[in-house]
């Protein structure tokens, strides 16, 4: 059982809980000696937004990076094999798609930690995660 966790997906939105299921993301791949997949789903009504809030396409792209870099500096410092992936459009399926397709062990993410009805409302993105990847997925709080 210690090749259970090889290859682990670790979709990020670059928020405190990103950080938090870096941790965790960190300590499995070092646990199971495993490599980490980042992927950071540029979210298709954002990046409209971004779009006309920023004065060219080099200031999207550098804000977007600034957002990984945290994470980018964790998996660094620890011992294991890391690549990170940017994708366009709706987070939920576009994570639950690359997990599947790729056919990766795990699944971590951050939990946004939205109240009942928000979530309810909404359907959280590590909700429909959760309910969709082939693969077990932990959601970090």
């Amino acid at each position: 059982m210690r090749h259970l966790f090889k290859r682990i997906l670790l979709a990020v939105d670059g928020s405190e809980n990103s950080i938090r299921s870096t941790h965790h993301a960190i300590a499995l791949a070092e646990n199971f000696n495993g490599a980490i997949d980042v992927l950071y789903v540029v979210d298709g009504n954002k990046a409209k937004e971004d779009v006309l809030h920023a004065t060219n396409k080099f200031e999207i792209e550098k804000k977007r990076k600034e957002k990984l870099n945290p994470i980018r500096e964790l998996l660094k410092q620890s011992v294991a094999e890391f690549n990170t992936h940017v994708l366009h459009g709706e987070p939920g399926p576009e994570i639950v798609a690359f997990a599947n397709e790729k056919g990766f062990d795990c699944v971590v993410i951050g939990s946004r930690g939205l109240n009942n009805l928000q979530s309810f409302i909404l359907g959280s993105v590590s909700h429909k995660v959760a309910k969709r990847a082939d693969c077990p997925v932990l959601i970090v709080k």
